[in-house]
């Protein structure tokens, strides 16, 4: 059986930065406020009606992973997209990433919706397409468009501080070396809490005709809720379960990690997991501080990110973990 190893990273963001004093002119918050409960300074937002949408941002993450990676569109033999917010209702964005990167082969593409996990899942569905010889050369992405969806007032600002637009991508492929590449991953799931983090509207259960003829300012289904302390203390546990269960599967402990990249959901989450698994600063990757909670993009912006500052070497053993809307919840251990 192949091993499915990562040969190429890359990301992209928007070049339109959103500080934290500009949402004080839209809502009652300031820097002090956003930092000492999420750690964020700064997120991406697009321009709207510019050339950025999910599709392209993923294409340009894509780009580079594939120029990183050394091979060729033409050597991809599936497409995997993680994201919840697609340039279309449908088709999905793994299709249009295909005709933007101009394939010519008319490979599969397959789009992933388990927003913050979403890339984990994505990379555990590549490693079993590869460890089972299906496919040889894999490219996964993850990304998000949020701002446009976002109540950028006070009521919203719990969630709306938050999120911030980005992409990242990776391209797997099947080597016979065994001490490298994805050595597990490990996939949960908890539907009863799945209201706790949503976006409820418009849906097949209510469609846009529906609220055009209610006219109900005081309807904000289409926003995104966030029951942020529930949400919260779940995560803290979820995250500290699935590495623990991806450490125990592969006979290792927290302290072979030589670098964890959490899913970027809030600092204080990862800080909190940090000090619980005693890991040093320079053996966690954050860069929320920069560009907010990107969702399915988090981890392989994140990921792109390390390997472009030095802070991943061969032979390392890496720990991804997410926990989001769901709640679905994820991790993978990684020898690079």
């Amino acid at each position: 059986m192949k091993q499915a190893r990562i040969i190429g990273t890359g990301h992209y963001v928007p070049a339109n930065v959103v500080k934290n004093a500009d949402l004080e002119a839209l809502m009652d918050t300031n820097d002090a406020w956003i930092q000492e409960r999420t750690g964020i300074k700064e997120r991406r937002h697009i321009v709207p009606g510019g050339e950025d949408t999910t599709s392209t941002m993923g294409a340009k993450a894509s780009q580079m992973a594939i120029q990183k990676a050394g091979v060729t569109v033409d050597e991809i033999d599936f497409i995997i997209f993680a994201t919840l917010s697609p340039d279309y209702y449908f088709p999905g964005p793994g299709v249009m990433l295909q005709k933007q990167l101009g394939f010519k082969k008319e490979i599969g593409a397959l789009d992933v919706r388990n927003q913050c996990s979403g890339f984990i899942y994505s990379l555990s569905v590549a490693d079993q397409f590869i460890k089972t010889g299906m496919y040889k050369t894999i490219l996964v992405v993850g990304s998000e468009v949020h701002s446009g969806g976002l109540d950028m007032t006070t009521r919203g600002r719990g969630v709306s501080v938050i999120f911030g637009d980005g992409a990242g991508a990776i391209v797997m492929q099947a080597t016979n070396d065994k001490d490298k590449g994805v050595l597990s991953t490990h996939l949960h799931a908890e539907g009863q809490f799945a209201e706790e983090l949503a976006l409820i509207a418009p849906a097949t259960t209510d469609w846009i005709p529906n609220y055009i003829e209610r006219n109900d300012p005081e309807d904000i289904r289409y926003y995104p809720y966030m029951n942020g302390n529930f949400v919260f203390k779940n995560a803290v546990v979820r995250f500290q379960e699935v590495i623990n269960e991806a450490l125990e599967a592969n006979h290792c402990s927290a302290d072979q990690i030589d670098l964890l990249i959490p899913h970027q959901a809030n600092l204080r989450i990862s800080q909190f997991i940090q000090k619980q698994m005693n890991l040093s600063d320079d053996r966690v990757f954050n860069n929320i501080q920069k560009y907010g909670n990107t969702t399915a993009a988090s981890i392989p912006l994140a990921l792109s990110e390390a390997v472009e500052q030095g802070k991943v070497k061969s032979g390392d053993l890496l720990c991804l973990a997410a926990f989001g809307s769901g709640f679905t919840w994820a991790s993978a251990l990684i020898r690079w």
